[in-house]
């Protein structure tokens, strides 16, 4: 389900961009340093094998593809959340649109986590 806040507050809403800015330029710090995985099943085989620390789903993705990931990652015990668009998490690491996206490294998780928590 997409994340739908409805604000009366003009400052909450520059800084949830803001919030959602500073989350997109660490994934895209991530994807330089290699420590993102992208692509339906590049996503879960870092969950299966283990190597993923956080899973990103878009929260336009089709409810299919959130019913898989969800199960997925409960199944194996993985964080998932849902803050960008498809077309937001593809531009955070210089590719086209992304339904999923896992952070493999655990410093960048950590950075996240953080982030997410401030959301």
């Amino acid at each position: 389900m997409p994340l739908r806040l409805k604000y009366t507050n003009l400052s909450v809403m520059v800084s949830f961009k803001m919030d959602k800015k500073r989350i997109a330029d660490l994934l895209g710090l991530a994807q330089k340093a290699g420590r993102i995985v992208s692509g339906e099943f590049a996503v879960e085989k870092a969950v299966r094998s283990r190597k993923a620390r956080i899973v990103l789903l878009a929260t336009d993705a089709s409810k299919n593809s959130k019913k898989n990931y969800h199960d997925l990652t409960s199944y194996y015990e993985v964080p998932i959340y849902e803050v960008l668009s498809k077309q937001e998490m593809g531009e955070s690491i210089g590719k086209v649109q992304r339904a999923a996206i896992v952070l493999t490294d655990e410093g960048f998780s950590r950075s996240l986590a953080k982030l997410l928590s401030d959301v």
